[in-house]
């Protein structure tokens, strides 16, 4: 595969990605939330940008966040370019594109998104606002698709840690940008031969 078919990819999922965020953002308030199905809803949420909503602490956390990753995503399209260069797997280049592309997307929320929107707290958001929720890389990541496919399942109490717990399956909120990271990350798992025959 070439590059100009690995930045085809990476663009799609960039579009798909920014393109639901930001209809998300301008459309729904935080926390707002539409039933799809009982296993299915989209769900407003934003967070610092790291898995499960986890931050850094100190003031200066998610900018130190912010730049690892944009490092990280440097170093990705790295081992793109000069996997393509070395005639990798199309397994290999599609799982990196994915991964590369939703990296990107995620940094996106997290550069821009503080400077071109407003709070959602109590508003609907408003794409290029005059007021600005946050500085240049402290904008919030957009996550909207959540599957509690088990919800609110009692455990019994003989359960190890979670016993006399409410138990929620699955309960993370993603975008597609992680959709895409994960995709990646598992083709590169589960046909690891595959990926890496060359």
């Amino acid at each position: 595969m070439n590059l100009k078919k690995a930045y085809l990819i990476i663009f799609l999922v960039l579009l798909v990605d920014q393109v639901s965020k930001i209809y998300i953002k301008t459309n729904f308030l935080l926390h707002e939330e539409v039933h799809v199905f009982n296993w299915f809803k989209i769900l407003f949420v934003e967070n610092e940008g790291m898995a499960w909503g986890a931050e850094i602490p100190g003031a200066y956390g998610k900018i130190a966040l912010t730049l690892f990753r944009i490092v990280a995503v440097c170093g990705i399209g790295y081992w793109l370019w000069d996997s393509v260069k070395k005639q990798g797997s199309n397994l290999l280049i599609v799982a990196i594109s994915l991964i590369l592309a939703g990296a990107f997307g995620n940094i996106i929320d997290s550069v821009f998104y503080g400077r071109i929107f407003n709070d959602s707290s109590f508003e609907v958001a408003t794409l290029f606002s005059d007021k600005p929720y946050a500085p240049w890389f402290y904008g919030k990541v957009v996550d909207m698709f959540y599957f509690p496919i088990i919800k609110d399942y009692p455990m019994p109490e003989w359960v190890p840690f979670i016993g006399g717990t409410n138990f929620t399956f699955f309960n993370a909120i993603f975008n597609v940008a992680d959709v895409a990271i994960s995709t990646g990350v598992g083709l590169l798992l589960v046909f690891n031969k595959r990926a890496f025959q060359n």
